[in-house]
């Protein structure tokens, strides 16, 4: 019976003992706020440190055109359901929410000193009339910059001359350009080589993206500014 006092005493120092070592290891240890506790009520995704984003230049560009070039990106239409799209120098010249893409070929037409837009305008090339085609792109000046983008049927209308027209504008595909395919290309009045900005998807029934269309066609790059225009 005179033990038990000394043992009470040893118990409740035990007790004490281990409360506090259980207490230090939720705490974290001193000074550490609490961690180990905060880690019990925080979920996975949060602790996650979120990546910085990639920095996007003009048009959406990885990396920013050098001096005295034009930054630009287009993109063909998807079937025949998701219009074209034509950006120059962050500016949007044709799509859908602009209300100023149609079947056929999308073309802008730029100046090639001040990147400014002349004008866009979209032709019909299974219905309409390949005369307003000719009409538009005969007449061009000098260093005229043109942005093509197909969407749903780019050539059943097509005849000799239209496909003369854009091969001197710098095209190597054109002479090749059939129903449905999908086609983006860039040139200028007055170029001397073919464009190294043109991309050009054939229609195939074993290849088609979608039932009917190839896949839509995405280009980019800088393109440099011309010296003079006429």
């Amino acid at each position: 019976m005179r033990l038990a006092g000394p043992l009470r005493i040893v118990a409740l120092v035990v007790t004490v003992g281990l409360t506090w070592i259980v207490v230090s290891i939720l705490l974290g240890g001193p000074g550490s706020g609490f961690p180990r506790i905060q880690q019990l009520f925080t979920s996975p995704e949060s602790s996650v440190t979120t990546e910085p984003r990639a920095r996007k230049y003009k048009c959406g560009l990885p990396q920013p055109c050098p001096e005295e070039h034009l930054a630009f990106r287009m993109v063909s239409g998807a079937a025949n359901v998701i219009g074209p799209k034509i950006c120059l120098e962050d500016k949007m010249l044709m799509s859908s929410v602009k209300d100023n893409v149609g079947r056929g070929l999308n073309i802008a037409l730029v100046n090639g000193v001040s990147g400014e837009l002349i004008e866009a305008r979209a032709f019909d090339m299974w219905a309409g009339d390949v005369n307003d085609l000719l009409k538009f792109i005969r007449p061009l000046h000098e260093g005229t910059l043109v942005f093509v983008a197909s969407y749903d049927d780019p050539a059943t209308k097509m005849n000799e001359e239209t496909r003369k027209l854009f091969s001197d504008l710098g095209s190597k595909n054109v002479k090749d350009l059939a129903f449905r395919d999908s086609w983006v290309f860039v040139g200028a009045k007055g170029v001397q080589n073919k464009s190294p900005f043109e991309q050009h998807v054939k229609n195939s029934k074993h290849t088609n993206k979608y039932e009917g269309w190839p896949e839509a066609l995405e280009m980019e790059g800088c393109i440099p500014r011309r010296t003079t225009a006429s």
